[in-house]
């Protein structure tokens, strides 16, 4: 059944697709008067609802029972330095399968993809809408918010609590499972991975000095997208029985 994004809004009274939802539904998959599709909003709440009028621009919809998904735990948080090509869309739709929280872009010292300020908004916008194709696709009714890129200085001072990992290359990394079972389960984990090249010196010491624990991921140096990947794995993987 084809999935649709409603916003959360449009839940009560007269639930309604518009925009290119709308369009999806009336000119590419040209459904019909009584078709029924499932809509979802991103917070964990889903439906199957049936198609009462189709127009250019509104599909008017009837919701049915409404199930309601509880967050995952732990909230995972992707901290992603950007990486080159079109790579970073790869890694916002792996790891909304993956279902993390939410996604921040960082630009750092040795990212080659440099995203100015006034297109912050735009990037994060194209993100946003890869992180919502992924959801519609893998049947994932939580939304990940793809923040807009920021700057590793900018970012790290405001970075949140919880359990904080740094894939790392530096000496002396733990191995990221002895990190996961060195205490109970974190409410928040955020993950930070560096680009190709990863962090500098100066960049993994102000990491450290900001609480996060330097994990390695294996003995073969890994690509940004395969380290992010390979994290959100092993930490969903380490708490799903929890």
């Amino acid at each position: 059944m084809a999935r649709f994004f409603l916003a959360p809004e449009c839940w009560g009274g007269a639930a309604v697709l518009t925009g290119d939802e709308a369009k999806h539904a009336a000119q590419v998959l040209r459904l019909r008067r009584g078709d029924r599709i499932t809509v979802f909003d991103g917070g964990g709440r889903s439906a199957s609802a049936e198609i009462l009028d189709v127009s250019k621009s509104e599909v008017r919809l009837s919701i049915g029972d409404v199930v309601q998904r509880p967050p995952l735990r732990p909230r995972i948080h992707l901290v992603q330095a950007v990486p080159k090509g079109k790579t970073m869309d790869l890694i916002v739709q792996k790891a909304v399968e993956l279902g993390v929280a939410s996604i921040q872009p960082l630009i750092t010292r040795r990212t080659v993809v440099q995203v100015e300020a006034d297109d912050a908004d735009r990037k994060s916008s194209k993100w946003q809408r890869v992180a919502l194709e992924a959801c519609k696709q893998c049947g994932q009714d939580l939304l990940p918010v793809v923040e807009p890129a920021r700057s590793f200085a900018d970012w790290l001072p405001h970075c949140g609590g919880g359990l904080k990992v740094i894939a790392s290359l530096f000496p002396g990394a733990r191995p990221l499972r002895d990190i996961l079972r060195s205490g109970e389960m974190p409410e928040d984990v955020t993950l930070l991975v560096g680009p190709e090249g990863d962090f500098t010196a100066e960049e993994g010491e102000s990491a450290l000095a900001a609480g996060f624990q330097p994990a390695s991921l294996g003995e073969i140096i890994l690509r940004a997208e395969t380290a992010a990947f390979f994290g959100i794995s092993a930490l969903r993987y380490e708490f799903s029985a929890a």
